[in-house]
Order: structure tokens, then sequence, then C-alpha cells
């Protein structure tokens, strides 16, 4: 194929939903990625070999927890030949799924790597070792991101590790420093601990998490800190050095205090930064930002009115956006010229044990933006579904706007989150007011039932929670 409407870089959430849409709405489309399949960073290497993982991980806790309850289990024994194979075919099971998926919507799949010539022509060069060309109409650049890795730690030794490598497994150290105490690298960390690993985080800011409420961190802060071997806020690593034992590592705390300590290895779980380079963008007017990410509207065109760009290479690093941002502009490249990207909400889920996810507007942006917001709380320790998986200190709160009632923000912490947040996306992006969910009669018992009580509260007392009247 040397010509087509759509060419589409990158084959992961975001650059195969668009080259799914574009072809469904009749172009004709070709998808290109160094894979033999679609499926991208998250489904390859991230979101989903890190959630079988996950899925172990919980089964191993709750092995353990279950004593209480008056069941015990013998030590579990771990085949890790085993556990990685499983892991692998999840992931094989999937990609050969797209892969199947492109054939049946009759794409073009080049497996290899493009670099623009000009505004309209693809260099590929192929994994067979051709070299070829396209020309097309317009384009979609879905080429995602890559972990990033300070220069501390940009050295050869395979005692580092980065999230790639975490989730290849190679084996179960009997220790390891987490470096960076966000989403990444306290779902990481929670994997190893369960299976033997002494565990150690150290954050340079002041909590876990940092973009999320302070309350919903609360759960699972408490929940690390009895897993975990070591959590170390407000603290940074200003040295490492391999020995025979391991790596040294200095760290210094915001007290100016310094220390060293020893670890088998250290993942690396400090952000990620876009695959911008070594794409041929000196041949366009794509423009980049000072970080790397390209600019775009909304409508995500880049300054070349021929080329799009999506996911986390504009910023946007979550799968379920880049996927959203995905079909959008494919729906603007067939001629649906009105459609813009202007969500507002995008639910943020932290995958741990207990799961934390929020949508919409938080307690900190609201005071960040000196707005005027009532923030209704509904405490698991009221809800029977939550005693009865021993899962009481969980949370669910609405932001609400006092002088409409309409919910702004949605925040949950705790088992299951991530698929409950579903409704208060919904609820935000919809304009719902408290009472749209107090009034929708939820199943009982379910963990659902907080949202429904949480916005009860808004206009009183909730059923499962009596908060005496201030005098």
């Amino acid at each position: 194929m040397d010509k087509a409407q759509l060419a589409v870089i990158g084959g992961g959430p975001g650059g195969y939903v668009a080259a799914f849409k574009a072809a469904d709405l009749g172009l004709d489309v070709a998808l290109i990625d160094p894979e033999a399949h679609p499926g991208g960073v998250c489904l390859y290497r991230g979101c989903i070999p890190s959630k079988s993982l996950l899925h172990i991980s919980k089964l191993l806790y709750e092995a353990k927890e279950a004593e209480h309850w008056g069941i015990q289990f013998a030590e579990p024994e771990i085949d890790l030949d085993k556990l990685r194979s499983w892991k692998d075919e999840v992931v094989a099971k999937m990609t050969q799924g797209l892969g199947q998926l492109v054939r049946a919507r009759k794409l073009t799949y080049v497996q290899g790597r493009a670099r623009f010539v000009d505004p309209h022509t693809l260099q590929i060069d192929q994994a067979d070792g051709r070299q070829g060309s396209l020309q097309f109409e317009h384009a979609i650049l879905a080429t995602g991101s890559r972990p990033a890795v300070p220069a501390l730690f940009d050295q050869p030794s395979d005692r580092i590790m980065d999230s790639t490598g975490a989730v290849a497994l190679h084996d179960i150290p009997p220790s390891m420093l987490v470096v960076g105490g966000g989403i990444l690298g306290m779902v990481l960390g929670q994997v190893y601990a369960a299976l033997g690993t002494q565990v150690s985080v150290v954050e340079m800011l002041p909590g876990l998490i940092p973009p999320a409420d302070r309350d919903l961190v609360k759960p699972l802060h408490n929940t690390a800190a009895e897993r975990f071997d070591e959590i170390m806020l407000n603290t940074q690593v200003t040295a490492l050095a391999e020995t025979d034992d391991g790596l040294a590592v200095q760290l210094q705390n915001s007290d100016g205090q310094s220390f060293s300590k020893t670890y088998a290895k250290i993942l690396l779980a400090v952000g990620r930064v876009p695959n911008s380079e070594d794409l041929g963008l000196e041949h366009t007017v794509v423009g980049l930002d000072g970080r790397g990410y390209v600019q775009v509207d909304d409508q995500l065109r880049t300054a070349e009115p021929s080329i799009f760009a999506i996911g986390d290479l504009v910023g946007a690093a979550l799968a379920h956006t880049a996927a959203h941002q995905g079909s959008l502009a494919a729906e603007v490249v067939a001629g649906h010229e009105k459609q813009v990207f202007a969500p507002h909400a995008i639910p943020n889920v932290v995958y741990t044990d207990p799961e934390i996810a929020w949508c919409g507007l938080t307690e900190e942006e609201a005071k960040e933006q000196d707005r005027s917001v009532e923030v209704v709380r509904f405490p698991w320790s009221a809800s029977g579904r939550a005693s009865t998986q021993g899962a009481n200190d969980g949370l669910t709160k609405l932001l609400i706007d006092p002088q409409t009632d309409r919910i702004l923000g949605v925040g949950i912490a705790g088992s299951g989150a991530g698929e409950l947040i579903a409704e208060g996306v919904l609820a935000v992006e919809m304009a719902a007011l408290a009472a749209d969910i107090q009034h929708s009669i939820h199943p009982h018992p379910t963990l659902s039932e907080t949202l429904m009580e949480a916005a009860e509260g808004h206009y009183g007392q909730s059923a499962h929670l009596y908060a005496p009247k201030r005098r």
C-alpha cells in the first residue's frame, strides 16, 4: 500500500481506536506500529500485564487476611515461571484479538516505524528490513510515551528497572526501593510486596498519590504502611552506587538529614516522557511545548492541518482518554467538523488495594480556584456491603455546587472504586444534580449505594448515617 486516506502512527489504545473508528466511517486506513499486533504499551507492558499481576497480589493478600475470619491457608508456593507465562498468555490473547479486528475491518497494518518526509508523506522502516513510503491525506500521531529516567539513575545496571522491567517479572528480589509514590509506584510496589519482596517507597512530596485528595489516599497509605517495609515522604535520592550487596542509596529528607540504605533493586516510577523524537516533525510545522508534548487544538489538530495528535503525546496520559481522543480525531478527519474534545469528567483510577478513583473537581482544585463547594462524605463503615468484605475503611464523597446542587466532582476510596467511579463520571458529564442520584434506586446491598447515601446526606440525613443537627 502506498496511499491511504488516513495514516495512524502508533497502535496503542488511542491509535487502534482511531484506526478502527475511521475504518468504520468508511476511510481507507493504514495503521503503523513496531509490534506484530496493536496494543501499545498499555497492552504489552502496562495496563493489562500489571492488572494481571495485581489480581494475583490481591489473592495473596486476601488469603492472609482470611485468618481474621476463621480461615487459615498454608504459606503459598509461587511458581514464578508459571505466573509469568499466565500473564504473557493474557497479553497474547488480547493482542491477537486486536489483530483479528484489524483483519475484520480490512485495515492495512504495517509493522514498523514511520517518519514524516513532508506533511503528506511517511517513510516506513518495516520490521522485516524493507523500507517503503506512504502518501496520506491525514495522519494521526499516537506514539505514546516511555518511562522517565532521571540522570542519576541512567546507568547500565540490571538492578535498576522501570515499569517495563517490573511487569516482565524476571525475579522476586529480596528488597526493593520504589522511587516515586505515585500511581505506578504504588501499584507495582504492592505487587512485589505480595510476592515476598521487602518494599520501601521514597517520595519527594509530602504525600502518596499527589493528584488525589488526602482523605481518599488515607486508606491506601494505612494499608501500605502495614505491607511495605518503609514509606519515606519529603525525601529524595541524592546518590547511589552499586556494591556486592546491591545498590547503596543515599537519601535526604526535607530537614536536610542524609542517610544510607542498601536495596537489591530499584524501581523507577517518576513519570513518563512523550515519544515525540525521531518522527520527522522537522519536515512539518507541528509544534512542541517545552517538555516535548505535541501542541494541538480542541479537535486534536496540530499546527500542520493534515496532522492530528492524541494520547500521551499531547499530555493525556490515560489509556481511556487516548481512546476517546482517537475516536474524536477520526470523526473530525471523516468530516464531522463540529466535534471537539472538551470533557467535564476524566476518571482517574489507582488500581491498588484499596483502590482510589476520582473525576471532575477535587477538593484541592476547589481550594486553588477559591471555589465554593459543599463536600458530602459517606464513610464505608456505615455500608453493609463494605462490612461483609471487611472494607470499612473506604469512603465516598461528592463535591456539590451549593447554589445549583449540581455534582461537580466525585471521589471514592475502597474496594472496586475503579468500577464505581463510572456513575460519578456520568453524573458530572451530564450535569446531574445530587437529587438525581438520591432518587435513583440503587441495589442493596452494594457499594454503589454509598453514592446514593452521600447524595441523601446533602439534603439532610442518609438512612445509614445519622449526623446530629447543629444547634
